[in-house]
Parts: C-alpha cells; sequence; structure tokens
C-alpha cells in the first residue's frame, strides 16, 4: 500500500494502472466498519482500491465539529492496509484549496432539504470537493454509504449534471449489534447518551412496523416517530422527515420508494439515521 500527499503522486500512479478499473472511497478518516464494507466492496469490484482520508473544513459550518472532529490516522492506514487498499491519498488543507481558490461546486434543489436546510453550505463543501477528488484520482466507481442518503443522491446529480464518467455505488447502513448506524460522530456519545441513541434506530423499526401492517399516512407515522424519540429526556430532534426517495419532496402517502430520515442531538451530538421502504 502506497501513501501519498501530492496530488501529481495520485495522478502518477493511476497512469501506471493503464485500463484498470478503479474503486474510489473517499473518507474523513478515523475509519469503521461502515468505511471498511466501502473498502470491501471496492476491493471486489476493482482492479485497484484508493482511499482518500481528508477532514474537509469547507462542509464545516462555523460552530460546527472541525478542530474536534476525530482523527486517528497510524489506525487509518492499518485498518487500510488490512483491507487491500492499494494507495491513500492524504492531501493537506493548503494544496485542496489554494488560497485565491474562487470556485465551488453548487446542487441545487436537493441540498436546500433535510441536513442542507439546517447545515448552511454544508453540500456546496462536499460537492466541491468531491469533484475535486474524482477530477484528481479519475476512477471508474465511486463508494459512499446509505446512511449519508441526501448526500448520494446530490452526489448522483452532480455526477450527471457535469458529466463525470464514473458510477456511484451505494453500499447499506452497517450497524452496531443494538441498530445503532455506525458513525465517528459516536465517539463523543458518553455511556448514558449512547444508550439513548438507539431511540433513532427503534423509531425508523417502529415505523417499519407500521408500513407493514398498513399503515400509509405519512403524517401519522411522522408523529409516532416524532412522539417516540421525544420521550427520550437525551434527544432533541432536528429533522423528522418522510419524503420521496428519489427527489426527497414530502410526500402525504406512503407509495414507491420512500425514505424515513432523521437528524436527532443526542446530548451536543448530532446524529443522523435513515430507512428506505418500497411499497
Amino acid at each position: 500500500m502506497e501513501v501519498v500527499k501530492e496530488i501529481s503522486e495520485v495522478r502518477g500512479f493511476i497512469n501506471q494502472s493503464e485500463e484498470q478499473a478503479v474503486g474510489f472511497v473517499p473518507t474523513m478518516g478515523y475509519l469503521h466498519q461502515g468505511h471498511l464494507a466501502l473498502i470491501e466492496q471496492a476491493r471486489e469490484e476493482n482492479e485497484l482500491v484508493v482511499l482518500s482520508i481528508f477532514v474537509n473544513p469547507t462542509q464545516f459550518g462555523p460552530d460546527e465539529d472541525y478542530e474536534e472532529y476525530p482523527r486517528d490516522l497510524e489506525r487509518d492506514l492499518e485498518l487500510a492496509r488490512n483491507g487491500g487498499v492499494d494507495l491513500v491519498f492524504m492531501p493537506d488543507a493548503d494544496k485542496m484549496y489554494k488560497n485565491n481558490a474562487a470556485t465551488k461546486v453548487e446542487v441545487t434543489g436537493l441540498t436546500g432539504k433535510l441536513c442542507g436546510a439546517s447545515r448552511a453550505g454544508h453540500f456546496s463543501g462536499v460537492c466541491t470537493v468531491v469533484s475535486k477528488l474524482f477530477n484528481i484520482v479519475n476512477p471508474t466507481r465511486a463508494y459512499f454509504g446509505q446512511k449519508d442518503y441526501q448526500q448520494v443522491l446530490v452526489i448522483k446529480r452532480m455526477v450527471e449534471d457535469l458529466n463525470f464518467d464514473l458510477e456511484i455505488v451505494t453500499v447499506p447502513i452497517v450497524r452496531e449489534e443494538d441498530g445503532l448506524a455506525i458513525s465517528s460522530r459516536n465517539k463523543y456519545l458518553n455511556q448514558a447518551e449512547r444508550e439513548a441513541a438507539l431511540v433513532l434506530f427503534d423509531s425508523l423499526q417502529r415505523a417499519k412496523e407500521l408500513i407493514d401492517n398498513g399503515e400509509r399516512n405519512a403524517k401519522a407515522i411522522g408523529e409516532v416517530l416524532s412522539n417516540k424519540i421525544e420521550a427520550e429526556p437525551l434527544a432533541e430532534i432536528d429533522y423528522v422527515s418522510i419524503v420521496d426517495g428519489n427527489n426527497l419532496e414530502k410526500i402525504d402517502q406512503i407509495s414507491g420508494r420512500v425514505l424515513i430520515a432523521l437528524a436527532v442531538y443526542i446530548g451536543e451530538t448530532r446524529l443522523i439515521d435513515n430507512l428506505v421502504v418500497e411499497v
């Protein structure tokens, strides 16, 4: 496994690969089982696997956790090596963003909902850095987790609109044994908060039960979800949304591909989770 920090080194490595398929896994590091699932699928489907580790400053708001975001580079590299990664790209921020950089990438419509409604500028930062990474790595396929469902939709739209020649592959959510979606930010939770965080998964499971039993009124299901979450003293809802899984528009009735998405503060930590149902 090679580890590089320069854009030219990435391009040199890729150019030497000739016509081999390149699977790309962009991350902010602090790797966990969710990232390893992305790496595993990339390893299965491509001759080369490239992993990026870059805590991207432009997708964090001024009051968010950029400085505190968990980092453990030594562990990340060990996990990447064990997972069969061929190249790790770890750029410095000043290499990714020149002092006079004047360009950013915006996807309108999809980004104004869900997480985009409460995190101004977040998806512009995501799209800008991901488009830069795509241009640097030039992958055949890029791998993203379903936990960030909105992000996947936004990136797919960006790829389509800007004619990137690659496939976006979505990998299912990886969960702890008790159902909590694995996230780097779970590290922030103390024991009481970790137990309280299960309310996200439990609420989604309750929504699935309702749908399986024939409930089709989205508002009624949303109220059950909200009430269940609000009953947890350590939880504060950012949003509970039941939307069309293709365009994130709100719906009245459960029909077709539906996304049930949650963003909830557990103490000071904002967690997201979701469930996709096909009816």
